[in-house]
């Protein structure tokens, strides 16, 4: 439920207007693109794998556009993956004399961690670069 404006607690300017969140701050705070006020998951991640509502509980956006639609955000969890791997099995090279495979292995089992917070974060950024590329249009008056 948003905020009603006058419990707002004043700006840095004194008003009390709504609160102007950028996008960044959004998808870091895990925020609807739309009126970056609403939470896209239910629970946070030290509570188990986030469940995600299915439309946002301020603005009414709907979250999964269609069956498939986090297919996009596999990619991008890929790709942040594999340069996590590169980085950890670098630190690993770095700090030791271990062979090539060994590295390479202690790189998949220190990044073991961080596959759930890197799964929920390609999940949002999906959502937040899919909405600024296609965005959902209102219906026309009148057509439901």
């Amino acid at each position: 439920m948003p905020i009603a404006e006058e419990s707002r607690p004043p700006g840095p300017a004194g008003n009390r207007g709504p609160r102007q969140v950028s996008a960044l701050q959004g998808i870091l705070r895990q925020l609807c693109p739309r009126c970056r006020e609403g939470k896209i998951f239910r629970a946070s991640l030290l509570r188990g794998f986030g469940k995600m509502r299915e439309t946002c509980a301020v603005c009414g956006l709907k979250f999964e556009r269609e069956e498939g639609y986090f297919l996009g955000a596999m990619y991008i969890s890929y790709g942040i993956a594999l340069v996590a791997i590169a980085a950890l099995s670098l630190l690993v090279w770095r700090f030791s004399e271990l062979p090539f495979e060994r590295i390479v292995l202690w790189g998949f089992i220190l990044f073991l961690p961080l596959v759930l917070p890197i799964t929920i974060f390609s999940r949002v950024l999906w959502i937040y670069l899919d909405r600024t590329i296609d965005p959902e249009q209102p219906a026309p008056k009148g057509r439901v």
